[in-house]
């Protein structure tokens, strides 16, 4: 009789053993200590991050950020060979998540670039980075899920090249100086490209300065410019005056950018 009750004891242990759902751990990365080496970029991983979880260093660089929320997050590490710009994307998960780049280590860690979604960041040669994943909640809930993670070099900026004529013209009704020249511009994802022109002459016993602007397409083609610049402290007349163009294009990650300073001489 007791060794019946021994057996049916053991079985019913073994059965609630069977029964009971495993617990499933925390990503290996889940903390500073265990970050994933990034070896070479292009760099892609998915990961379940369900059961990732927080802490102080979380705490401490987002100190700097200012995220809502940095639940489930994933720690990865990164050296570049040479300077260049680093592309983080997770625009792939199936839940909103946070970026973090951080140098420095836990006591010391200095956030270089956050944001949802994605992020760029410059990334000195022979400098670790951290770079964190996190659930910033900003869809409501946490924590964690699928997580699709691409780092990449982000493009060249784009290049530009301006010059400019050295004879402009003036109304003299009006008192304004028209300034004149060409701009060639090479890029990809254009946001937004244009040229300043600032004019400064002397008039008399005052020197009469100016500043106009225009904007420009980024298409690889040499455009001729032309931007009318009008005397802030008075009318601009024939003669020499002082020239400085800027010519600057943007993609979503940086900016190129040349200037031209020169003296060029007004007519009417």
């Amino acid at each position: 009789m007791r060794r019946l009750s021994i057996s049916v004891c053991l079985v019913s242990i073994m059965s609630l053993m069977l029964a009971a759902p495993a617990l499933a751990a925390p990503p290996s990365n889940d903390t500073y200590a265990g970050r994933e080496t990034i070896g070479s970029i292009p760099f892609t991983d998915s990961l379940d991050t369900s059961e990732a979880t927080t802490d102080a260093d979380d705490a401490e660089w987002n100190a700097t950020c200012g995220a809502p929320a940095t639940d489930a997050s994933v720690w990865y590490s990164f050296t570049s060979a040479s300077d260049a710009g680093v592309i983080v994307d997770t625009t792939g998960s199936d839940y909103t998540a946070g970026i973090a780049a951080v140098s420095g280590t836990p006591g010391s860690l200095i956030t270089e670039a956050c944001g949802p979604d994605a992020i760029t960041f410059f990334a000195a040669a022979g400098v670790t980075y951290s770079i964190v994943v996190f659930d910033d909640q900003e869809d409501g809930t946490g924590n964690g899920g699928m997580l699709s993670l691409s780092v990449d070099l982000a493009p060249p900026p784009p290049s530009v090249d301006v010059t400019v004529d050295p004879v402009a013209t003036f109304d003299s009704q009006t008192g304004s100086a028209t300034v004149t020249g060409t701009v060639t511009c090479s890029g990809t994802d254009i946001e937004f490209a244009f040229i300043d022109v600032q004019l400064s002459q002397r008039v008399g016993r005052f020197i009469v300065s100016g500043f106009g602007s225009t904007g420009f397409a980024c298409d690889g083609t040499t455009q001729d410019w032309s931007v009318e610049v009008f005397g802030q402290n008075g009318l601009f007349k024939g003669g020499k005056a002082a020239s400085l163009t800027f010519a600057v294009a943007c993609d979503p990650f940086q900016c190129g950018e040349d200037f031209e300073e020169r003296t060029i001489r007004l007519r009417g």
